[in-house]
């Protein structure tokens, strides 16, 4: 009986103030237990299950036995996980993937777990997770995150999964969210990934360069001001269009050579041949939009046309935008909306009103507004991020401070590329000194 006790309090105890690991030891038993001897029970009462066939009926009748019961979709597995259960279902004839994702809200209160979100597989399978707690209230990323070229992990979703930023996948994308939201949280997990890859990062940070400067030894160019960003986006332009000459020169179109060795973009090119690819930061969109002259309206203008010949024209060529602020909408000034058709992701923190979330998804997905304006205002870093396929999740990046980030740069400093056309924008800095900076969030004091 003392042991029983010891055991009930040490569970409440982990519930309570370790989630994850009372998931790990208790929670995942339970709650696979509870799944498998609730599943008929509650996929009838949420209406996923389909009427006996006729052959069954007929089959009952002629053997004079009772009725078939209703079938619900056949378990194909039960997979427990870190954090929750992953369950593959074989739909039934006549039920549809909607069906479920429609009833994940009452599978949720059902089998007494935190969250459900489903997705189709294939034609007839659909994958429900189930998530035992709430990942995004304390994040804690899985050690071995897969990496690859141009993807990098960055954030966690709702359902225990890892969000990955797919360049190659994704060019371009969008991050919005007031002040004090997370976006800078964001951006520093994005240059903190991006970093140990072989690719160079460009910045434009506008505020006085207050976000990307101190992070410039892993940068290959960068501006801190309207004028210098213009020289800077003409200057990527120049090299994009040198990269198009490149892949045209290479691309050895005949008839005698196979389409394999047909080169149509950068990722087609030898590896020796291959230019570095560029991913562009761009940091408060706003401050490149405004104008209070009619000089700097011809200089706004003209930012806008190099952004928008960048987000049309330089996924081939390497060239992948993140473009960020408060807001982003027609308000802007004329090409702000066909610069925004041209950003695929789209990411949204907090936001201060409905119009805002709507400059994010309001062409994408009519759910993924609704979900940006309930993030509250006590959980910075939470996001909600969708794609122009419709699908959305909430996710919220490990917190990561600027002391982190710089240090992250640093150690990587030695990978950051030189790029002959952005040559005049790189970051003069002094060497760094012997003595490394211990990653760490509080700086060691100097004297």
């Amino acid at each position: 009986m003392v042991a029983v006790v010891v055991v009930v309090a040490a569970a409440g105890l982990l519930r309570w103030r370790r989630p994850a690991w009372y998931w790990l030891t208790f929670g995942a038993l339970v709650a696979t237990v509870r799944v498998l001897f609730r599943y008929a029970s509650v996929m009838e009462a949420c209406g996923l299950t389909v009427p006996p066939s006729r052959w069954r009926l007929a089959l009952a009748r002629m053997t004079n036995r009772p009725a078939p019961e209703s079938r619900p979709p056949r378990i194909l597995r039960l997979r427990p996980t870190r954090t929750g259960l992953v369950l593959r279902l074989k739909l039934q004839p006549g039920q549809d993937a909607f069906d479920v994702a429609a009833a994940t809200d009452r599978l949720r209160h059902s089998f007494g777990v935190y969250g459900v979100t489903s997705r189709e597989l294939r034609s007839g399978v659909v994958e429900v997770r189930m998530t035992g707690y709430d990942v995004l209230q304390r994040v804690q990323m899985p050690a071995p995150a897969e990496t690859r070229p141009m993807r990098i992990p960055v954030a966690l979703r709702e359902d225990g999964a890892v969000h990955y930023r797919d360049y190659r996948a994704v060019p371009h994308g969008l991050t919005l969210g007031a002040t004090e939201s997370g976006k800078s949280v964001y951006q520093r997990n994005l240059v903190a990934g991006l970093a140990p890859h072989h690719v160079a990062l460009v910045g434009i940070d506008c505020k006085q360069g207050v976000e990307l400067f101190p992070l410039a030894r892993r940068f290959s160019a960068l501006a801190d001001n309207p004028d210098t960003a213009l020289d800077l986006l003409e200057a990527l332009v120049g090299h994009m269009e040198e990269v198009y000459q490149l892949i045209r020169a290479e691309q050895r179109i005949s008839v005698a050579v196979p389409d394999a060795e047909i080169a149509a973009d950068i990722w087609d090119l030898r590896e020796d041949l291959r230019p570095v690819p560029v991913v562009v930061l761009v940091d408060e969109v706003a401050e490149l939009a405004l104008f209070a002259s009619k000089e700097e309206e011809k200089r706004r203008d003209r930012i806008i046309t190099a952004l928008v010949r960048l987000a049309q024209l330089g996924r081939a060529a390497g060239i992948y935008l993140e473009i960020c602020g408060q807001r982003f909408g027609s308000e802007l000034g004329k090409g702000i909306t066909m610069l925004r058709a041209q950003l695929t992701g789209r990411t949204a923190h907090r936001v201060n009103d409905e119009t805002s979330a709507n400059m994010a998804f309001g062409d994408v997905s009519p759910d993924a507004v609704l979900a940006a304006i309930q993030i509250p205002t006590d959980t910075p870093g939470v996001a909600v991020t969708g794609d122009s396929t419709g699908g959305w999740a909430r996710i919220r990046a490990p917190h990561t401070t600027l002391r982190e980030a710089v240090n992250i740069c640093n150690k990587h400093a030695d990978r950051t590329p030189d790029v002959p056309a952005l040559a005049a924008f790189r970051p003069a800095l002094a060497p760094l000194p012997q003595a490394r900076v211990p990653l760490s969030k509080t700086a060691p004091a100097t004297a």
